[in-house]
């Protein structure tokens, strides 16, 4: 916010009546003419207005005062504030330069493709753009639908990546999430009552593999006194 003085009129009528600087140094630093300030000090201008302090308001000081009127040359200066209010935006839509207008509809064809949460209100605040502009490009009504390429408003420079944040975050808020894809962990519900099963599948095929065992030790013994019976024969 810039640095002005509040209600000069006022400030000067009270510097005519409680300081001794010069009509020049008062017209200086209340932004008047020298004329008018000698009116005031006449009584023939700012009839009815009460003069307001500027030491009070925190807007010059008394040593600022005693300087000036010690030197009739020297220029008052307004102090500095002790508080900045930041400048209230301006609400409206967003100008864009008229050298990036052309650029536009390839930015609404890109959020429409790329984000169709994005209502058509924020579309517009991103790039600065009309609700029937966005319906046409949308329903491939609008004149130079065939010559159109989606591409990014951020890299185009119409707006910053953290608006563009912003609108997707506030268009995604209250949406079902999108269903998972590919594989995911098993709830530990499920694992719990999947863990008695593996166990007891794990000791099926233990017994089944000794099983195999005990029965191919069997095949192997049953083979090999077949073979002590055929030498006996031969002798």
């Amino acid at each position: 916010m810039a640095n002005t003085l509040l209600m000069p009129k006022a400030t000067a009528v009270w510097l005519v009546d409680n300081t001794a600087l010069s009509f020049d140094q008062i017209a200086q630093f209340c932004s008047l003419h020298p004329l008018e300030v000698k009116a005031i000090a006449d009584g023939e201008s700012a009839q009815g207005i009460k003069g307001m302090d500027p030491v009070m308001t925190g807007q010059l000081s008394r040593e600022e005062i005693a300087r000036g009127e010690r030197d009739i040359n020297h220029r008052l200066k307004l102090s500095e504030p002790k508080v900045r209010v930041p400048e209230t935006k301006r609400k409206g839509p967003r100008y864009t330069p008229l050298s990036k207008r052309q650029d536009r509809p390839n930015a609404i064809l890109w959020l429409v493709r790329n984000h169709p949460e994005l209502k058509d209100a924020a579309i517009s605040r991103l790039v600065g753009t009309t609700k029937s502009t966005i319906e046409q490009i949308r329903e491939r009504k609008h004149w130079n639908s065939a010559n159109l390429v989606p591409m990014d408003p951020v890299t185009l420079g119409l707006c910053s990546q953290i608006d563009l944040d912003i609108e997707v975050q506030r268009a995604s808020h209250g949406r079902p999430a999108a269903a998972p894809t590919g594989e995911t962990l098993l709830p530990a519900s499920m694992t719990e009552r999947m863990e008695p099963e593996l166990e007891k599948h794990a000791e099926e095929e233990k017994e089944l593999d000794a099983n195999a065992v005990f029965a191919k030790l069997s095949s192997l013994k049953s083979s090999h006194d077949d073979e002590d019976e055929d030498d006996l024969h031969r002798r």
